[in-house]
């Protein structure tokens, strides 16, 4: 059984305050996200406005787990067929992409890690149900957090969504537990069985952030190192919050006044007035 940090008052406190940042990014980097920019464009803006204006560091640049060489940007562009962890470049956004901003920022030794999708100009039907899919995938999980509930609830529900659709699920990457540390226990799996893994306890925190690709499940990974597409090519679509365990139910700590609110009939808990 993995040991899994339960957050204090004060950690929940910056974690609070390490979420609504990195949302805020997102909100500040949307009316930008549109044909004819770059992602390295989009990258510069986000790493100014993290720096110069919030006073955050950029969790990304240069992180370097075991085996990897270290991640070179502010933050990941995952457009199309990438499944995660793109890179940003000199690539040109264009009419009919759609693209996956994950944003992780650092407040006072605290991680705030969400990720959002974005229409370039008119989506394609395919991509337009794809994520909205995922988006709901992600707010299915969401909604099933609460003390006594188990992490496998959370897979079950988003896999069952999944593939009612005709998509499919990636397993090689996960939700995990954050805090002082970026990725930490637990492994929040997208898929599995409701009832089984570790229990949840209140003050536990961790990211839901399921990846659901159009075609089959199976990933390849770029010679750089970091990047990841699907082996089909088929598109891709990742929707990312952070997420408190409360003594009741949950609270979505990367919220902030600009975020895609949740599909009804959830209701959201935040600590930020919707």
């Amino acid at each position: 059984m993995a040991t899994i940090s339960i957050k204090t008052a004060d950690d929940i406190k910056g974690m609070r305050i390490a979420g609504r940042l990195a949302s805020e990014v997102l909100d500040f980097i949307t009316p930008q996200v549109k044909a004819g920019i770059t992602t390295g464009e989009l990258d510069r803006l986000c790493h100014d406005y993290m720096v110069n204006v919030q006073g955050t560091i950029p969790a990304p640049l240069n992180y370097c787990p075991p085996g990897y060489t270290p991640y070179p940007k502010a933050i990941c562009t995952s457009v199309n067929d990438v499944v995660c962890h793109g890179i940003p470049s000199d690539k040109l956004l264009k009419n009919g992409d759609v693209v996956n901003l994950d944003i992780t920022v650092i407040k006072d030794g605290y991680h705030g890690d969400t990720s959002r999708m974005f229409y370039i100009g008119e989506p394609s039907i395919l991509a337009k149900r794809l994520n909205e899919i995922t988006f709901e995938c992600m707010w299915l999980g969401i909604s099933k957090i609460k003390p006594g509930a188990y992490l496998g609830d959370i897979g079950s529900v988003i896999q069952q969504h999944a593939e009612k659709a005709g998509y499919s699920v990636v397993r090689e990457f996960c939700g995990h537990g954050i805090g002082k540390v970026f990725h930490e226990e637990p492994q929040v799996l997208h898929y599995g069985r409701a009832g089984t893994l570790e229990q949840l306890v209140a003050g536990m925190i961790f990211t839901v952030e399921p990846m659901i690709n159009a075609g089959r499940r199976e990933i390849r990974e770029m010679g750089d190192g970091w990047t990841i597409k699907t082996k089909d090519r088929s598109l891709s679509a990742q929707w990312e919050h952070t997420v408190l365990v409360t003594d009741n139910g949950y609270e979505v700590l990367t919220a902030s006044q600009g975020m895609p609110l949740p599909p009804a009939p959830i209701q959201i808990n935040t600590s930020i007035p919707t």
